[in-house]
């Protein structure tokens, strides 16, 4: 690699893991902490899903116009103001009434929202701007901080929590977020591109293959949203798990997610014909390991922790399997569809892929915590199952699709050429010339 790719892979490196040991840290200890102020499970769920909410609109906003902010003010400015936010949400718990902390708590992760949603659109397209031929490796190489983060982030959140309290967790990993500023303001090239006026959401947006991809973008992020909110209260409740013995189960998930997506990402890149399979296999992986994740009831198994370990493996191993493919694979439709090569084009890509694994963050913990408090865990669980089925569902028919529409073109070539072979005449035309002399 130049040092041009070299220094942009640490600058994405460090934005994903630093981002998402921020992200996870919650998850172990926060939705108890906010029980004990006469939090809702429904409520709780709403502020993990608001996060996501305003991370679709901004990924949206900020997508569409990279080009005239700039891919690295993006990246710089989203990084500060996650960091701050980060912070703040720390000190909420001094806040004694419920309903003032539950305000304080959407404000600050609506701000914490926009300024993620900054970073992570513009180093996803900052990455594929760089690295063309191998956007999948690079995206499987970056997933690796992406679980390094997402492993770290709950084991230390509930440490730290334990430890010293509620406010630390947010502080350390605030100013650790915090830390990437400079090293990005001085490491990360700047990015040159011209805006284009052709390429628009709403024509993107049109490509029946990229709203299938993005379906399945969403069946993955509700998945995962779902777990954030509900898992620990579901572990602490019926498994009679500590809160940080809930951060080593998260690891569970976690592990095999960053583990995974390196290799996944050569495979993807290596042989582009799969990716649709791959959506496929690991879609089918992911149903089936959430509605034993419960177990669901009809199954009449009790839930024990063993069971839910390895169902959280599975889940971070098809999840893996799922995701990884599926940036590539909508660049690639971009392409195919005569959008331009370029940062606008990427920006625009990344943007929406970004918005629409927000919308599933948003609806797995609504709805998952909806669900949660009106029945239980085990048919939550079981919904989010059935979404990853369906997702599955629409990528195979995609696939038949495809097949279907290639094998009648190769027909049509063949008949064309046939009827092309009967027309021709049988014996060559005779030279005039030789005939005269002969």
């Amino acid at each position: 690699m130049s040092r041009h790719q070299i220094l942009t892979l640490i600058a994405m490196a460090s934005i994903n893991f630093s981002s998402m040991i921020c992200y996870s840290i919650l998850g172990p200890f926060f939705p108890n902490e906010a029980k004990k102020k006469g939090v809702s499970q429904a409520m709780i769920g709403l502020i993990f899903g608001i996060y996501a909410l305003c991370t679709l609109v901004g990924s949206l906003l900020l997508g569409k116009y990279i080009v005239q902010i700039g891919a690295k003010f993006m990246i710089v400015a989203g990084l500060f103001v996650s960091s701050v936010c980060t912070v703040l949400f720390g000190f909420l718990d001094q806040v004694s009434d419920g309903t003032v902390f539950v305000v304080l708590c959407f404000i600050t992760r609506c701000i914490n929202a926009i300024g993620f949603s900054a970073a992570v659109t513009s180093s996803f397209a900052v990455s594929a701007k760089v690295f063309p031929e191998n956007i999948a490796t690079v995206l499987g190489f970056m997933e690796i901080f992406t679980g390094l983060g997402l492993i770290l982030g709950p084991p230390l959140g509930s440490w730290l929590y334990q430890s010293f309290g509620y406010e630390i967790p947010f502080v350390f990993t605030g100013c650790l977020l915090f830390a990437t500023v400079p090293l990005n303001m001085w490491i990360l090239p700047s990015f040159a591109a011209v805006p284009s006026s052709q390429n628009s959401f709403l024509r993107l947006c049109t490509r029946m293959k990229i709203l299938l991809i993005c379906f399945v973008v969403f069946s993955l992020s509700s998945g995962l949203g779902f777990l954030d909110a509900t898992l620990s209260i579901f572990a602490i409740e019926k498994l009679n798990l500590s809160a940080g013995s809930v951060g080593l189960l998260m690891i569970g998930l976690s592990l095999p997610y960053g583990a995974a997506s390196p290799v996944f990402g050569v495979i993807s890149d290596k042989y582009p014909s799969i990716r649709k399979w791959m959506m496929v296999i690991g879609g089918m992986a992911t149903a089936v390991s959430f509605c034993f994740l419960g177990p669901l009831p009809v199954f009449h198994i009790r839930s024990q922790l063993w069971l839910t370990v390895l169902m959280l493996i599975v889940v971070g191993f098809s999840l893996c399997m799922t995701c990884i493919p599926t940036f590539a694979e909508m660049i690639a439709c971009a392409h195919e569809n005569g959008f331009e090569e370029g940062l606008s084009t990427l920006g625009l890509v990344s943007g929406l892929f970004s918005a629409v694994w927000s919308a599933g963050m948003f609806f797995g913990p609504t709805i998952g915590g909806y669900i949660t408090q009106a029945l239980n865990f085990e048919w939550s669980a079981g919904v989010q199952g059935a979404l990853a089925f369906l997702a599955k569902t629409v990528i195979g028919n995609l696939i038949m699709h495809d097949l279907f529409f290639f094998r009648s073109q190769k027909a049509n070539r063949t008949d064309t050429s046939l009827l092309q072979g009967e027309k021709s005449p049988l014996l060559p035309k005779t030279d005039h010339l030789r005939v005269d002399v002969s």
